[in-house]
């Protein structure tokens, strides 16, 4: 199915990472695959941009005979420098991940990886990010990657509604135990966070980061959480516009004076 579609393939786990080698062979079967990602770590970062220090750009070794470049920003920095100083053209398509680890409910807001995708939605370009629910580095993602290469032949013969991304999570079981595809909707849930108190060989305190999710509907089959904890592949389309529509009229009828 390699036509010449332009595809570019980015994430948060920064390009060494175990699942961004099984996306690139992945898309590979689809079209010109470019890579654009930082160069290390960058889980949680959300949509953040770097706008304090400058951003580098080192055109790296290739992942099974792909151009990869490093980019020392964010997620959305590396989307953003590949428009402007990598892709020779538009892309037809942005991929990002495979993330280690759940982007389910909650947790897009978060991601850098779905982060990613969204932006590609900012020029209206049918992108997805997918993500497999082990957080370990050394995940194995040979199930999911036949649940990445159905999806991405179902974008491209189908495509997408106009500014929506696709938020693809895949429970880290065999792929004989997966159901199926759930087309399913964001779970209402939270994060309870604190920050643990811990102290330094120095003797000064720092904090780490803690929290236990909170499912708010978990009874309910139309979830992504529900779907995840029934061996299903969730699929969620997202936009980014945030407004909750269904409270604008209320918010019209407020007196507001003049």
């Amino acid at each position: 199915m390699k036509s010449d579609n332009l595809i570019l393939i980015t994430n948060d786990d920064g390009i060494h990472s175990e699942g961004i080698k099984a996306l690139i062979d992945v898309a590979t079967q689809y079209g010109e695959v470019i890579v654009v990602g930082p160069d290390r770590g960058n889980s949680a970062k959300s949509h953040s941009v770097t706008l304090t220090e400058p951003v580098y750009l080192k055109e790296t070794e290739s992942i099974i005979g792909v151009d990869v470049y490093a980019c020392t920003g964010t997620p959305v920095d590396a989307v953003k420098m590949a428009f402007s100083n990598v892709l020779p053209r538009r892309p037809d398509y942005i991929f990002s991940g495979i993330n280690h680890g759940s982007n389910a409910t909650i947790n897009v807001l978060y991601s850098g990886t779905m982060a990613a995708a969204l932006e590609g939605t900012t020029y209206n370009i049918p992108s997805v990010g997918f993500s497999l629910t082990d957080f370990s580095a050394d995940a194995d993602f040979e199930a999911s990657k036949q649940y990445v290469s159905r999806i991405i032949a179902n974008v491209m013969e189908n495509g997408l509604p106009d500014y929506t991304a696709l938020n693809v999570n895949i429970p880290n079981i065999a792929e004989e135990s997966i159901n199926g595809v759930k087309v399913c909707r964001q779970t209402m849930g939270y994060w309870n966070d604190g920050f643990e108190k811990r102290v330094h060989p120095a003797g000064f305190n720092y904090y780490w980061l803690t929290g236990t999710f909170h499912n708010q509907e978990p009874e309910n089959t139309e979830t992504d959480e529900w779907a995840l904890e029934n061996n299903y592949v969730a699929v969620v389309p997202v936009k980014i516009d945030f407004t909750n529509y269904s409270a604008m009229q209320q918010l019209k009828n407020w007196n507001y004076g003049k």
